[in-house]
């Protein structure tokens, strides 16, 4: 029989909050395997009925019954007809050595103690630590606006894929993405940004960040050097990091990228990255002439070009400037591309434009990877190209961001001008805004976080931690009138 203080335990695990998800039979089938584990149960030791522990626990005799089942099958206890229950003998399982016991390394909180990692593991959860979550707070950085998105459109082709393609759409892809998505992504390409892109050279992703850790592993070994602008995309920064290679941040300034500090040690990196539409976090464009630069050196360099276009579709001056990829005769330029930005983020599709010699390698490592990307929603995707609706949906999010541009830029002169000062992009879904008057980039973020605002500091982009103080603004996911809310609440955290 079970002791008053074994009774206790069982109740205090059932009723422990971790438990609350798991049916009674298994909350009890739990606890009591914990006793034997915990030895406080010893071998041969007979089991209370299941209509008593029922009694005593307030549950129903079948639920005992059930989880006395399954520590039957599990071998943690033997049913013996006519006699009732007994504890085995577990000596072959180790648990007189303390084999199944807690370990006397966990930390006096209950929590294990810190696991042994290999040193790319070590490297990736270093870099992991310092991901900024995903947040629907104001000014969240990179997050575009999901309420105008046209469902009912992408509803009716969602039903399209599946009528037409049936169970084919619910097997195994292609590894490099559906034939007709590439297709269509290569043909926006060339039309909209001078891309000089075959959909057998496209390889679909299901992130950004995907594809930086498919080039940092295939194209480089562990200290290998990188040239990455400074400031940088931290995602990139993070890849680079975690596959152990060696950043070396080249300066930015109202033209971009500083190519001449590349030319001044052309044979010191593999690759560079480059954000050359909208810099990021800057919004600065690349000029023709270090488009040219960077190209004529990975191209007697023998290195590579990670071009990442993330936004260039929402540009309100002119028309963009033409890709990096489209320009280089070389075919030594990875363009890298998104839906998560132009569409929404939870359709989690990306894509790669590849040099031909980069296909076969860079599919079979995806394939590594993670297989494939989910084949329903490359069809309903591809279908919302070849049909125009994507173009359309671009457009008219072009002058809506535009407007909240303008709303953001008014408001912050209107009620923070004292404070911080917009460098207002030629496009992109975010601004950088920098701080005036001696105010500290640290504590106007902690400021502004308890306001509901979520700010990302422009020092932490920078490779030395430096840079100019001021705040990443995104203001795509935000109406006029939020901005001008949200504005509000960060100016009265400043009076003038």
């Amino acid at each position: 029989m079970l002791k008053r203080a074994q009774l206790e335990s069982v109740q205090t695990f059932m009723d422990h909050p971790a438990q609350a998800g798991l049916p009674l039979h298994a909350r009890i089938q739990r606890a009591v395997r914990q006793l034997i584990i915990d030895r406080s149960m010893t071998a041969g030791r007979p089991l209370p009925s299941s209509r008593t522990l029922a009694r005593s626990l307030g549950v129903s005799r079948d639920t005992v019954e059930t989880a006395y089942a399954q520590l039957h099958a599990e071998g943690f206890i033997e049913r013996r007809v006519g006699s009732g229950s007994f504890v085995c003998e577990l000596t072959e399982l180790g648990l007189k050595r303390g084999v199944l016991r807690p370990s006397a390394r966990r930390t006096s909180t209950g929590g294990a103690s810190q696991a042994r990692l290999s040193r790319r593991g070590a490297a990736m959860a270093q870099a992991g630590s310092a991901r900024e979550p995903f947040t629907s707070l104001a000014f969240s950085s990179g997050a575009p606006e999901t309420r105008l998105f046209p469902f009912a459109q992408w509803e009716r082709l969602h039903r399209q894929v599946l009528r037409e393609e049936g169970a084919k759409a619910l097997a195994h892809g292609d590894p490099q993405g559906d034939p007709r998505l590439r297709q269509a992504i290569a043909d926006y390409l060339n039309l909209e940004r001078g891309a000089r892109a075959t959909a057998d050279r496209v390889l679909v992703l299901t992130s950004t960040q995907q594809a930086l850790t498919l080039c940092a592993q295939v194209l480089m070994d562990p200290g290998d050097g990188v040239f990455i602008e400074d400031p940088a995309y931290s995602g990139a920064s993070r890849a680079f990091e975690a596959a152990g290679l060696k950043r070396l941040p080249i300066r930015v300034d109202h033209q971009g990228l500083r190519t001449d500090d590349i030319l001044a040690a052309p044979t010191s990196a593999r690759a560079a990255f480059v954000t050359p539409s909208h810099q990021f976090p800057t919004g600065r464009t690349l000029s023709l002439e270090r488009r040219l630069a960077l190209i004529q050196w990975a191209g007697q360099a023998d290195a590579w070009i990670i071009e990442d276009d993330y936004d260039s579709e929402f540009h309100y001056t002119g028309r963009p400037t033409a890709c990096v990829q489209g320009l280089d005769p070389h075919d030594r330029t990875l363009y890298l591309g998104t839906f998560t930005k132009s569409l929404f983020p939870g359709l989690r599709l990306a894509y790669l434009v590849l040099p031909q010699t980069l296909v076969e390698p860079m599919v079979a490592a995806r394939s590594l990877m993670d297989g494939h990307t989910a084949s329903i929603a490359q069809l309903t995707l591809a279908r919302f190209i070849e049909d125009g609706r994507f173009g359309t949906y671009v457009r008219t999010m072009r002058g809506v961001y535009a407007e909240r541009l303008e709303a953001l830029d008014a408001a912050i002169k209107a009620s923070l001008g004292h404070v911080a000062t917009l460098d207002r992009p030629a496009g992109g879904l975010q601004a950088p805004c920098f701080l005036i008057n001696g105010h500290a980039e640290a504590e106007t973020l902690v400021q502004a976080r308890r306001a509901g605002v979520h700010l990302i500091g422009l020092s932490s982009l920078h490779a030395d931690g430096r840079g100019r103080p001021g705040w990443l603004m995104g203001f795509a996911a935000s109406t006029p009138q939020e901005i001008q809310a949200a504005v509000g609440r960060l100016a009265g955290l400043f009076p003038a």
